[in-house]
């Protein structure tokens, strides 16, 4: 017999995200895993600005919408003036990576004891679909019409993965929502980070791949066949710094 799966509580309203697009569930996730944590309501989101403005209309919790790029720098305020909340950053790629680069490097470097969750669905979503630090070289967007050129725009960053073996961080993984298994994956990720926090750990980093219909000019079905088909190969789903303390 299936067991129906409760609305997390801090979940009050729809959110009004593009159909096929995976913010949603990595939202769900999300309050799931503060709800299981018992962290639901110690919970204080700086919220970057693109596709993940959307977050706050949709939950009941402290927020903060960040200047454009800013939230990791936020996020460090926050912590050290309030060091008992969890702090999530909920970022796309658009803006932890272009924009805001030297805010979420800078907070890995300190190893700031936030958690940041990042989407990454190549391009910047909400003001147009243009082209980020992740599009896929080749990939078609509103200022790259005839395909990224990585010998001119370099190629695709893998954020995790530089984090993970430069600063000295508690945890970086990347998921995707492509599949139901690969969503059961990804929990276990947002879990884990938001664990490392709970346990003064340090720095946290969750990337996760997520579809863009509307932009990627695919159907929904489409968009998650892209996910496996063409951006695992380059973006590898896994833990790249495991927790080394782990829960007891």
């Amino acid at each position: 017999m299936a067991v129906e799966r409760k609305v997390p509580a801090i979940i009050d309203n729809p959110m009004s995200f593009c159909p096929g697009c995976g913010h949603g569930i990595i939202i769900r996730l999300i309050c799931e895993c503060l709800e299981e944590l018992g962290q639901d309501q110690n919970i204080i989101f700086p919220i970057g600005v693109g596709c993940s403005s959307n977050l706050g209309g949709g939950l009941v919790t402290d927020r903060l919408h960040c200047p454009h790029g800013r939230a990791g720098a936020v996020a460090t305020g926050m912590k050290r003036v309030n060091p008992d909340n969890i702090i999530i950053t909920y970022q796309g790629d658009g803006d932890a990576y272009n924009i805001g680069i030297a805010e979420s490097i800078n907070a890995a470097y300190r190893n700031e004891n936030i958690t940041v969750i990042t989407v990454n669905n190549t391009n910047f979503g909400m003001t147009g679909g243009q082209m980020s630090v992740t599009t896929m070289e080749g990939q078609k967007t509103s200022t790259s019409t005839h395909g990224r050129d990585c010998s001119i725009t370099g190629f695709p960053m893998r954020f995790p993965e530089l984090v993970a073996s430069q600063f000295h961080i508690a945890y970086a993984a990347r998921g995707t929502v492509s599949s139901p298994a690969h969503i059961n994956q990804l929990k276990g990720y947002i879990k884990n980070a938001i664990e490392a926090q709970m346990n003064k750990e340090g720095n946290s980093v969750v990337e996760v791949l997520s579809p863009c219909p509307i932009n990627w000019n695919l159907t929904p079905i489409k968009a998650m066949e892209r996910i496996d088909n063409e951006l695992i190969s380059y973006f590898p789903l896994g833990e790249f710094k495991q927790r080394s303390v782990k829960e007891a």
